[in-house]
């Protein structure tokens, strides 16, 4: 590129005609840009300057640089100009012509997505969401639901109990107090709580039914961790109570809770017999999803022991209540291998949500 005195003169002169027409800052930058810009004109003989011989650049670079320096005052005044005029947008050290920077958005877990997506689901089916302490007595946890001291059945449950002095002394009282009323023996000793049922006795305790409601939160169980299994995960326990509460109104709710949850996908039912202490019949509810069979929910009828323990007469009020894992859900919605990864703190795999 052949730099001429001609040239410079001509850059020159407009430089002075065009910024004398300026009227706001924005046409200002432009000019600016034009000129002085990573690729405006005076830039570009700047950096074409490498290329001349030496005496080329004896004679050239101080002109163009002189130019440079006063174009910038130009600038500079002309800005002070306009902005004495009431113009008060500055542009300060952002330069437009650099691309811009990606701004960085948080994503939502996508465990804090399923249990948003599930209690929309239920509350639009008029359930209401309740939620309970997470440190649970011994009471509330199992005996309450039907599951007592020497119940074979409290075997399932791998329990994290709370480190208590009063603990021991409570067990030996409760020993001497445990063929007496129920509700007398209350002041158990403290675990994490192993499922969210609890929640649901001392909703039943506080409250005249008929009612429906959903419980969601943390629940923890002693056991190794694989990639289905962890120590600390979710459930969403329902309840639905009335005096004509059957099978057949659980059957709908939850074959209307997968429609939505998976909506767009063709989902099938299966409905299997089971055991669980406090329901009674007992079923396992699978789908089948993707042409494969898979078990999402242990669910029955609300058993008689455990109305009686809320204080409802079980010849006058029926139910059924239903435990779901959030985790399994979103395995099996979003694809993800391992239970493990929802508290990986890994961010490349909350980024994909």
């Amino acid at each position: 590129m052949k730099i001429t005195g001609d040239k410079i003169k001509k850059i020159n002169k407009a430089v002075f005609s065009e910024i004398s027409k300026i009227e706001d800052l924005n046409k200002l930058e432009e000019l600016r840009i034009k000129y002085l810009g990573r690729k405006g004109e005076l830039t570009e003989i700047l950096k074409s300057i490498k290329d001349f011989t030496i005496d080329e650049k004896r004679q050239t670079g101080p002109v163009v640089q002189k130019l440079k320096i006063e174009f910038e005052k130009l600038i500079n005044n002309k800005k002070k100009e306009l902005k004495a005029q009431g113009e008060d947008y500055s542009f300060g050290d952002f330069d437009p012509t650099k691309p811009g920077k990606k701004i960085k958005i948080g994503n939502l877990h996508p465990l804090s997505k399923v249990d948003e997506e599930i209690r929309q689901i239920f509350t639009s089916m008029n359930f209401s969401v309740i939620e309970g302490p997470e440190i649970e007595s011994e009471y509330y946890n199992f005996d309450a639901l039907n599951i007592p001291a020497d119940h074979p059945a409290r075997d399932v449950w791998d329990t994290f109990w709370i480190k208590n002095p009063e603990n021991s002394k409570l067990r030996m009282k409760n020993e001497e107090l445990k063929n007496r009323d129920s509700k007398s023996t209350k002041a158990k000793r403290l675990l994490l709580r192993t499922h969210t049922s609890p929640v649901q006795i001392r909703y039943m305790e506080k409250n005249n039914p008929p009612f429906q409601v959903i419980s969601s939160g943390r629940v923890f169980r002693y056991e190794a961790t694989d990639s289905s299994h962890e120590i600390n995960f979710h459930q969403v326990e329902g309840l639905m109570v009335g005096k004509d509460i059957s099978l057949a109104n659980f059957k709908f709710v939850i074959e209307e809770f997968f429609k939505r949850f998976f909506k767009g996908q063709k989902i099938d039912f299966r409905f299997r017999p089971s055991y669980f202490p406090f329901v009674e019949p007992g079923v396992e509810v699978d789908i089948k999803f993707k042409n494969k069979w898979l078990e999402v929910m242990g669910a029955g009828m609300v058993h008689r022991n455990v109305f009686k323990s809320a204080g409802y007469n079980p010849d006058e009020w029926r139910g059924f209540a239903f435990g779901m894992s959030p985790e399994r859900l979103s395995m099996i919605k979003y694809n993800i291998p391992d239970i493990r990864l929802f508290y990986s703190g890994d961010l490349r795999f909350i980024e994909q949500f």
